[in-house]
């Protein structure tokens, strides 16, 4: 098991980049493939990006593709998501996903809110 803790949400004016952080717990990370996601008022959680094991591949849901940079530092446990040029659209609970056979582990969730 991992546990995953998000941080680096908060206010931010549209335009304004931001980073978020996932700092898991296990010294396996590697063997992880992680995500985000994120889940606005009313709305289901969705599928933000995703990135291999090694960091030699990532995916981006449509919406932040070109704008949203996922990567990650196995060696210091942690997975980012680069938040560039987002919209008031963007605003949500950020959630950090991990995946190892078939099993799915989650974070707290890290609020952002970007003001247009």
């Amino acid at each position: 098991q991992v546990q995953l803790v998000e941080s680096g949400g908060g206010l931010v004016q549209a335009g304004v980049s931001l980073r978020l952080s996932c700092a898991a717990s296990r010294r396996t990370f590697s063997n992880y493939a992680m995500g985000w996601f994120r889940q606005a008022p009313g709305k289901e959680r969705e599928f933000v990006a995703a990135i291999s094991r090694s960091g030699d591949n990532t995916n981006y849901a449509d919406s932040v593709k070109g704008r949203f940079t996922i990567s990650r530092e196995n060696n210091k446990n942690t997975v980012y998501l680069e938040m560039n040029s987002p919209k008031p659209e963007d605003t949500a609970v950020y959630y950090c996903n991990a995946n190892f056979q078939v099993k799915d582990y989650w974070g707290q969730g890290t609020q952002v809110t970007v003001s247009s």
